[in-house]
């Protein structure tokens, strides 16, 4: 993983220890030798994270982590403080002031890197989010969501632990800000993870029935818990087992005896980690489905037609099974548009839409041409078949009126529909498309409001 990391202290010493420490692991290091400086690098959008010590001549730390946090254009920097003082007042400052987390001096070495990695990961979704919000409002969608509005709190825990002791003091230091549920038993705790939707799970590697990073493997290999955050819970002197961990997944880890506020500090940032991470999925598939689907009718659009009608095509011919293509044109629509409006015309097309999937299969492939013209691709469906269809789709237009929401009117309306079937293995999909076109003109010269297929 590369980022760029700035580094901010007024002794150039622990500037350079930080430095050769990053350079191991390949970050791009930028450094600043007071907080002024640092606030400028930042707003330029020339760092990933900031790790910024507490204690600076002038503006101190704790200023340039809340001066970050309430600037709009910095205020998803991951911020990390680091300190020589390791009082619990400390820590509640620096998280009071946004930091996202804390390093106490001298800094560990696995610490730092597994901090550092975790928070630019966290980054990186921000900032993916941000820009597909802001591509969102650029082309028009409402697409209203801000990055920012998704934070660590509230999360659901999961806590594997069979000393009940450990168990309880995790559950009372989480339970005022997260919804946690303890589980001793491993093997439950696996089943529970991929059916129960957590944020979190956090492990304990000193489980007595099992090794604790064989469940850490377990939740990695399953597709339900592949993406869940991994927090484990270490003795100090199990640096062996937990690098082992961090190979495997797991996504941050607290050293015995557990320090509340880091706790607190390490399940925030995981929770929201895990929510960017949905929001993300989830835009994608948006994106996807926007991509592909009519905006109005919700039924596919032409740019899926075309690249699907092919697919159909190639398989019927390779499995020998007929297949039909309809086209069907509203009549007179333009009429409906210049008589009730867009507004009108919407509805119509609206529940034209609603009365066409009622009518096909699962496996039939409805789509909005433009327009008023659809097409509906029927997969094992031979030409006679395919008129029987057409009829009765027919006849579901025709038999009630469509009512028009804004004038609370009622409006006859009819359809035209063209057939056309897979005749040869030269068929293609536009040579399909073609010949139903021509049966749907062929209907619309016979009078309209009849099903016609090609010869």
């Amino acid at each position: 993983m590369t980022a760029r990391v700035l580094v901010v202290d007024d002794l150039v010493a622990n500037i350079k220890l930080l430095e050769v420490r990053l350079a191991a692991e390949y970050f791009e290091v930028v450094t600043a030798l007071n907080g002024p400086s640092a606030l400028e690098i930042c707003a330029r959008g020339q760092c990933d994270i900031v790790l910024l010590d507490v204690l600076m001549p002038g503006m101190d730390g704790l200023e340039v982590c809340r001066r970050l946090k309430h600037n709009p254009r910095t205020a998803h920097i991951p911020v990390v403080m680091i300190t020589a003082l390791d009082q619990p007042a400390d820590r509640v400052a620096s998280l009071e002031a946004g930091a996202d987390d804390f390093l106490t001096k001298p800094v560990n070495d696995i610490a730092l890197i597994t901090r550092v990695k975790s928070l630019v990961r966290l980054k990186t979704l921000t900032d993916e989010l941000m820009v597909r919000a802001s591509t969102s409002n650029e082309i028009g969608l409402d697409d209203t969501f801000d990055p920012m509005s998704l934070g660590g709190e509230g999360g659901k825990v999961l806590v594997v632990d069979d000393s009940p002791a450990t168990a309880d003091r995790i559950k009372s230091i989480l339970s005022p800000h997260h919804t946690v549920d303890l589980e001793p038993e491993p093997q439950e705790g696996l089943f529970r993870a991929a059916e129960g939707d957590y944020d979190l799970a956090i492990i304990s590697l000193n489980l007595k029935q099992i090794d604790g990073l064989r469940l850490c493997s377990h939740l990695r290999s399953l597709d339900r818990t592949r993406l869940l955050p991994i927090l484990v819970v270490v003795d100090p002197e199990d640096n062996v087992r937990l690098l082992r961990g961090l190979d495997l997944g797991v996504n941050d880890y607290l050293v015995r005896p557990i320090d509340r506020n880091e706790m607190l500090a390490r399940v925030r940032t995981q929770v929201r980690r895990k929510r960017f991470s949905d929001r993300l999925r989830d835009s994608v598939q948006m994106t996807i489905e926007m991509a592909v689907t009519d905006g109005l009718t919700g039924l596919h659009n032409r740019r899926y037609l075309e690249r699907h009608l092919a697919t159909l095509v190639n398989q019927a011919i390779a499995r020998e099974k007929p297949l039909s293509v309809l086209v069907l044109d509203i009549d007179h629509f333009k009429a409906i548009n210049d008589s009730y409006g867009h507004a009108g015309g919407d509805d119509v097309l609206r529940e034209f839409s609603r009365r066409v999937r009622k009518a096909v299969r699962g496996i039939d492939l409805a789509c909005r041409m433009g327009g008023e013209e659809f097409v509906i691709a029927m997969p094992d469906t031979d030409a006679a078949l395919a008129l029987l269809v057409g009829e009765r789709l027919r006849q579901k237009i025709a038999v009630e009126p469509f009512r028009l929401l804004e004038s609370d009117e009622n409006i006859e309306v009819t359809v035209s529909v063209g057939i056309a079937s897979l005749g040869s293995h030269e068929d293609t999909p536009e040579i399909l498309l073609k010949r139903a076109d021509e049966a749907l003109y062929e209907a619309k010269r016979a009078g309209r409001n009849r099903v016609s297929a090609a010869a």
